[in-house]
C-alpha cells in the first residue's frame, strides 16, 4: 500500500512540474474556487430574500391581528354606548309621556 501511495505521489510530482499541467490545474482551482464563492454568495442572497419575505409576512400578520383586536374592541364600545343611548332615550320617552298627561295649569279648570 505505501508502495502505491509513494507512486501516486511522485507520478502526480512529476506531472505537477510540467507547465501546461500546472496551468491546467491552476485554472481549473481557480474557476471551482470563483464558482464555490458564487454559489455562497447566491445562498446568502436568497436567504436574505427569503427572511425579508418573512419579515413582510410577519408584519402583515401583525396589523391584520392589530386591526381585527381594535374592531372587537370598538364593536364592544359601540354596544355599551348604544344601551347608554337607549337607556337614555327610554327615560327620556317616560319623562315626555308623564309630562304630557300632566295638565299645563293644575289649578284651572278645563272648558267643557
Amino acid at each position: 500500500m505505501t508502495k502505491t501511495w509513494g507512486q501516486l505521489r511522485g507520478s502526480i510530482s512529476n506531472a505537477a512540474k510540467q507547465p501546461k499541467v500546472r496551468k491546467g490545474l491552476i485554472s481549473f482551482l481557480t474557476v471551482f474556487v470563483v464558482l464555490q464563492i458564487y454559489f455562497v454568495r447566491e445562498l446568502l442572497a436568497a436567504e436574505l430574500l427569503f427572511g425579508l419575505l418573512f419579515a413582510v409576512v410577519l408584519a402583515l400578520g401583525g396589523v391584520f391581528y392589530v386591526v381585527g383586536a381594535i374592531g372587537e374592541r370598538g364593536l364592544d364600545w359601540t354596544e355599551a354606548g348604544v344601551r347608554v343611548i337607549a337607556q337614555s332615550a327610554r327615560r327620556g320617552y317616560s319623562a315626555f309621556e308623564e309630562f304630557s298627561r300632566k295638565p299645563l295649569n293644575p289649578g284651572s279648570e278645563s272648558a267643557q
